[in-house]
């Protein structure tokens, strides 16, 4: 259900702003991207799993919050960064 190390810093360089970059809301929001996508597939075989699907749900929110935080600050980082992830807002 989490993050493997390897599979963080691929991410991190993926969307790092700059080197040495690891708190960017870029950078956070792929990472809770991974995390959410983990999580939802392990749904499809453990449905009564409430814990979980708390947990879950504070990762959207937190999600969400980044994203409304970076589309307040920059339009445009907003928009490549929705896409480059495939998510619908």
């Amino acid at each position: 259900m989490s993050i493997t190390a390897e599979r963080k810093t691929a991410l991190i360089k993926e969307y790092a702003t700059s080197a040495n970059d690891t708190g960017s809301p870029e950078v956070q929001v792929a990472i809770l991207s991974e995390r959410i996508a983990n999580l939802t597939e392990h749904f499809k075989g453990h449905g009564k799993d409430n814990h979980s699907r708390r947990g879950l749900l504070k990762l959207v929110s937190t999600r969400r919050s980044l994203l409304d935080y970076l589309k307040k600050v920059d339009d445009a980082r907003y928009k490549t960064l929705i896409e480059k992830l495939g998510l619908r807002r």
